[in-house]
């Protein structure tokens, strides 16, 4: 046996390849065929740098989703991350993988392909230095996070309620890679106005406008937002009216809602779906819900980052620390089912922007974490 940090280092050079590997085949959420050519090939990474088995999960719509298996054991640790990008076909070409000093560069690499490589290499490194933890690990890699996981969800649940621990392998906050142990619940609503079409010249007062309806609520929601509490409600695009000289018919919104805990989800909801008209004539029918849990920092969650953080400082020589953040991931499905810690993928910068990077020297010892905690973790069974 050996040291996990010291090995990990030794093979730096061939994490990054592995990552230029990844980040070179695009995968648009969108984009089946491509997203399914990436599935293809971290099938064919995980077989061999491993020993585990990868199943593939079959999709219509989106990329197929993959479900690794790994060690051998009653309970199970779940790490959870995506393949699938915001970015577009092409779009490769013009933001190339590159690395410039201790910053390696592309589409998709902070969010989040550098967070699957530490994953892979974590297993790789216990295998090679024969740790065996007694737990069976699941490497669940979906395809569709970005879009708000609509053909995954399930699968992600299901597998959390069978795991002792989730280790989710989106990027963390910050350049200095805080964990995250909290994470708002979202709620998606579309509000359409109806009002009474007429002549904004001739019959004005015949009007109903559901632009005007649609400012009323506007103003109605923003006032639900409550720093203090961490509660916010934004209408985020607006739409309305067919032509100036008419009194709109029809508008509509799209509503952004972000709480810290599901028992204020419990009390804004009902704020928002009974909303009623404000102007006598108009009607309002609201669709959407909760579209994500909040991933709320229990108790078991601050263990597990109490479990890093010393980690950290007497194995890798780090100080991490935690934050909440008011974005989402999978790990907000997995936060009810079981114990979920966020943030263990590379550290860097520029999700979704041009500047995407991750700092090359953290991935070794990020993927250490990893390995780390996952032979930590199994030694500490939650279910009987």
């Amino acid at each position: 046996m050996g040291d996990l940090l010291e090995y990990l280092k030794s093979q730096q050079n061939e994490m990054l390849k592995m990552l230029q590997t990844l980040v070179e085949i695009e995968s648009p959420s969108l984009e089946k065929e491509m997203n399914d050519l990436l599935g293809k090939k971290i099938t064919e990474i995980f077989l061999s740098f491993t020993g585990g088995t990868m199943e593939i999960i079959p999709n219509q719509t989106y990329g197929n989703h993959l479900r690794g298996r790994w060690g051998q054991g009653d309970h199970q640790i779940l790490l959870l991350a995506h393949r699938d990008t915001v970015w577009q076909s092409g779009d490769l070409l013009t933001n190339p993988f590159r690395i410039e000093g201790n910053k390696a560069y592309g589409p998709g690499i902070f969010d989040m392909k550098g967070g699957i490589v530490q994953g892979i290499y974590a297993l790789h490194t216990l295998r090679h230095l024969q740790i065996n933890p007694n737990c069976q690990v699941v490497f669940l890699i979906t395809s569709d996070e970005e879009i708000g996981s609509p053909s995954s969800r399930q699968i992600i649940e299901e597998e959390a309620k069978k795991s002792d621990y989730v280790l989710v392998l989106e990027p963390p906050m910050y350049d200095y890679g805080a964990l995250k142990t909290a994470r708002k619940g979202v709620g998606m609503y579309k509000l359409k106005v109806t009002g009474q079409a007429a002549h904004s010249g001739i019959d004005h007062q015949k009007g109903k406008s559901a632009i005007e309806e649609l400012a009323h609520q506007t103003l109605y929601l923003h006032k639900l937002t409550d720093y203090t509490i961490g509660t916010t409600v934004n209408v985020g695009t607006v739409n309305g009216g067919t032509r100036g000289n008419v009194v709109a018919a029809e508008a509509e919104a799209e509503v952004d809602v972000r709480v810290r805990t599901q028992a204020e989800f419990d009390r804004i909801i009902p704020l928002i779906e009974n909303i009623v008209p404000a102007i006598e004539g108009t009607r309002i029918e609201i669709e959407g819900g909760i579209n994500r849990p909040p991933l709320e920092r229990t108790k078991e969650v601050g263990n597990m980052f109490e479990l890093a953080r010393n980690i950290g400082k007497e194995k890798l020589g780090i100080d991490l620390v935690e934050v909440e953040t008011g974005g989402a991931s999978d790990g907000n499905f997995t936060a009810p089912l079981a114990p979920t810690l966020d943030g263990l993928g590379p550290v860097g910068d520029g999700a979704h922007a041009v500047h995407e990077h991750v700092l090359i020297q953290d991935i070794p010892v990020r993927s250490a974490l990893l390995g780390y905690l996952i032979e930590e973790l199994a030694r500490q069974k939650r279910h009987s």
